[in-house]
C-alpha cells in the first residue's frame, strides 16, 4: 500500500481484477500498464494543463426575466413556479461569481422543493433550466433510495454522476444540477416504523450533499470509479484524492405530495368555528398549495433539518383542458414534435387541425395524468396510421376530428380511396397556416438580435428560415442560430481569400440567403461549397482584376447559383 494507505497500481490490479473473476470469471483480465518515475515526469505538463483549466471560473450571466421568457416559450401555465425558478436558479450561479467576497456562513444555497401533481411539467422545466444553463444534470428518483435501504452511497452516486455527465470535469460537474423526484415518498409516518428508519436515513444522508460536503469520487462499491482512479494514476503518474464539493452544486427535489393539501387546508380552518368558516369550493384546493409552510412538511413527514435545506418552494397547478390544448398547440410541442419525427421516419409529413388537436386534448384530461395523458392519447388515434402509411405510397397525412373520434374507419377509408386531393389541400393549408404564425413570431422578435444578423429577419431572408423551420419540424431558434452560424462561415471565408488571393470578394443577402437554403434546407456542407465556388471564382477575377485594377467583387443569387455564368458576363464586359 502507497503513502495514506492509498493502494499502489498492483494493490489496484488485483483488487479489480478478483472483483471480475468472482463477476465474469476468467474471461476478463484489467491490464495495469507500468507507471514509471520517468513518464511519471513527462505527464507533469499534461497534469499542470488540467489543473489550469479546472481552475477556470464558471461564466454565467444569464438574467431572471431572460432564463423566465425562455421557459414561457415551452411551458404552458405555471406562471408562479416560473418565476420562482427562474429567478432562484439565476440568483444561484451568478451569486457564485462573487462568493470569495462573502464568508462560509453567508453561504445559503438556493435548494429548491417543487411540489405539484403529475404530469404538469417539473421535470421537463428542470431539464430546460440545465440545457440553457449549460451545466452537469443528473435525475435520480428517491424511492429506489427507500426501497434498497442504502443510505449513504446512493445519494453521492448522483453527485459521482454529475462528473460523468461533465465528461470527467470535475471542475464543471461542481456547478451542477441535482434533481430528485418522488421525495415524498421519503417522508416518515408514524404509522409505519420499519419504513420510518429507511425513509427518515435517506433525507439525513441528504443533508450533507445538500449545503456543502466533498464526495470521494473512488469508493470501493464502484468498480467504474476504480478504473478510472487507475487511468488516473496512469496518465498523470500521481495518486490523488479525487473529490467533489457540493457547495455550489445546486439539489432540486420535488413530489405529487397527494396528501399536503389537507394538512394545510386543516391548519388554515383550524381557527374557523361555526358560522365564521370559509367553505372552500373544490376547484380553489388546488390555490391552497401557495399557502404552504413549513410546519405543513414537519406533519407530512419531513425532518425539520432537511426542510431547512431547501428553502424555495415552487407549487404547479393542475392542467386543465384548456391547458392541453394549448401544450399541444404550441410551436415547442414536444407531444406534437415527437409524433412528426416518428412520421418522418419514413417520409411522412403529418400536420395537425386545431379540432383534432382539441379532441386529444379532451381525451388526454380524462386520464388525469397531466401531460403525460397527451402521450398516450396521440399513441391511441396514431398507432394504426404509424402502421399502416409505411406501406402505403401515401406520404402526407392530416389529422383530423374525424380521425380522432374512430381512427379505424378513418384509415380504412384513407387507404381504399383513389383520390387524396382533399388531404394534399388541407395539408397545404396547414403549412401556409403554420408559416404565417411563425413569420409573425419571428418579426415580433428581429429587434432583439444583433444589428449584424438582423438582415436573416427581413423579407429577402425570412421566408427561407420559416419554411425550414416548418418543413423540417426544427426549433425556428436553432434555425436562426444555424443560419448565423452560416453567415459566420462565410464571413471568414471572405476574409481568407482575401488574404490568399489579395482579391476581396462579398456575399450580399440574396447571395447568402441562397447559402443558407442549400445548407439547412437541403442538408449539405457549407465548406465544401464554399471551395468548390473559389475555385470556380479565383482565375476569372483574377483575370479581370490585372486588366482593370478592379479588387472588389460583390456576389448576388446568380453569382451563387449559376458562378460559370457569372464570371463569363465578368469577362465578357471586360473585353467590350
Amino acid at each position: 500500500m502507497g503513502k495514506d494507505n492509498f493502494p499502489g497500481p498492483d494493490d489496484l490490479e488485483k483488487e479489480l481484477n478478483d472483483y471480475l473473476t468472482k463477476k465474469y470469471g476468467n474471461r476478463i483480465r484489467l491490464s495495469v500498464p507500468f507507471m514509471s518515475q520517468e513518464h511519471a515526469v513527462i505527464q507533469k505538463d499534461v497534469k499542470d494543463n488540467i489543473k489550469e483549466k479546472d481552475s477556470e471560473k464558471f461564466n454565467f450571466n444569464l438574467k431572471p426575466a431572460e432564463l423566465e421568457s425562455y421557459l414561457d416559450e415551452y411551458v404552458i401555465k405555471q406562471e408562479k413556479a416560473k418565476e420562482i425558478l427562474a429567478t432562484k436558479i439565476c440568483t444561484h450561479f451568478n451569486r457564485i461569481k462573487c462568493q470569495d467576497r462573502a464568508s462560509s456562513v453567508d453561504n445559503i444555497k438556493n435548494n429548491i422543493i417543487m411540489i405539484g401533481p403529475t404530469g404538469v411539467g417539473k421535470t421537463f422545466l428542470i431539464k430546460l433550466i440545465a440545457k440553457k444553463i449549460g451545466v452537469p444534470f443528473v435525475k435520480g428518483d428517491a424511492t429506489k433510495f427507500s426501497e434498497t435501504g442504502y443510505v449513504g452511497g446512493d445519494v453521492e452516486d448522483l453527485v459521482r454522476d454529475l462528473v460523468r455527465e461533465a465528461d470527467g470535469d470535475i471542475e464543471k460537474a461542481q456547478y451542477g444540477i441535482v434533481y430528485i423526484d418522488e421525495i415524498d415518498k421519503i417522508a416518515g409516518s408514524n404509522n409505519i416504523h420499519g419504513l420510518d428508519v429507511s425513509r427518515t436515513g435517506v433525507q439525513r444522508a441528504l443533508l450533507k450533499p445538500m449545503e456543502e460536503t466533498e464526495v470521494d469520487l473512488n469508493v470501493t462499491h464502484d468498480p467504474v470509479s476504480q478504473i478510472e482512479a487507475v487511468e488516473h494514476y496512469r496518465k498523470t503518474g500521481k495518486r490523488e484524492k479525487r473529490v467533489v464539493n457540493t457547495k455550489n452544486i445546486l439539489f432540486i427535489v420535488s413530489g405529487a405530495f397527494n396528501d399536503l393539501v389537507e394538512i394545510i387546508e386543516k391548519r388554515l380552518h383550524s381557527k374557523e368555528i361555526g358560522f365564521s368558516s370559509k367553505i372552500k369550493e373544490k376547484q380553489e384546493t388546488s390555490k391552497l398549495l401557495h399557502e404552504i409552510k413549513a410546519e405543513d412538511l414537519a406533519k407530512f413527514g419531513f425532518e425539520l433539518e432537511f426542510i431547512g435545506r431547501v428553502p424555495v418552494v415552487a407549487t404547479f397547478e393542475q392542467l386543465t383542458v384548456d391547458d392541453l390544448y394549448e401544450i399541444l398547440k404550441n410551436p415547442n410541442s414536444t407531444v406534437i414534435n415527437s409524433k412528426k419525427l416518428d412520421f418522418m421516419a419514413y417520409d411522412i409529413d403529418i400536420r395537425f387541425e386545431d379540432g383534432a388537436l382539441r379532441k386529444i386534448a379532451e381525451m388526454a384530461a380524462e386520464e388525469k395524468t397531466g401531460a403525460r395523458g397527451l402521450v398516450s392519447a396521440i399513441e391511441r388515434v396514431l398507432l394504426k396510421f404509424e402502421k399502416g402509411l409505411p406501406s402505403t405510397e401515401i406520404k402526407k397525412l392530416v389529422v383530423t376530428e374525424d380521425i380522432v373520434a374512430d381512427p379505424v374507419s378513418e384509415f380504412n377509408c384513407m387507404i381504399e380511396s383513389s383520390d387524396l386531393s382533399t388531404i394534399e389541400e388541407r395539408h397545404l393549408q396547414l403549412i401556409e397556416n403554420e408559416e404565417a404564425k411563425l413569420k409573425k413570431r419571428l418579426l415580433s422578435t428581429r429587434e432583439r438580435l444583433d444589428d449584424e444578423w438582423r438582415f436573416l429577419l427581413e423579407d429577402i431572408c425570412i421566408d427561407n428560415i420559416v419554411k425550414i423551420a416548418v418543413e423540417k419540424y426544427i426549433d425556428y431558434k436553432k434555425v436562426l442560430d444555424d443560419a448565423i452560424e452560416v453567415v459566420k462561415e462565410v464571413r471568414e471565408a471572405e476574409k481568407k481569400f482575401k488574404k490568399t488571393n489579395a482579391i476581396e470578394i462579398h456575399f450580399d443577402d440574396s447571395a447568402i440567403n441562397v447559402i443558407i437554403k442549400t445548407v439547412l434546407h437541403e442538408c449539405h456542407s457549407i465548406k465544401p461549397i464554399l471551395k468548390e465556388l473559389f475555385l470556380k471564382y479565383y482565375h476569372g477575377l483574377k483575370l479581370v482584376k490585372d486588366k482593370t485594377g478592379k479588387n472588389l467583387f460583390v456576389f448576388s443569387e446568380e453569382a451563387v447559383k449559376s458562378p460559370n455564368e457569372y464570371l463569363n458576363n465578368l469577362i465578357k464586359d471586360l473585353y467590350k
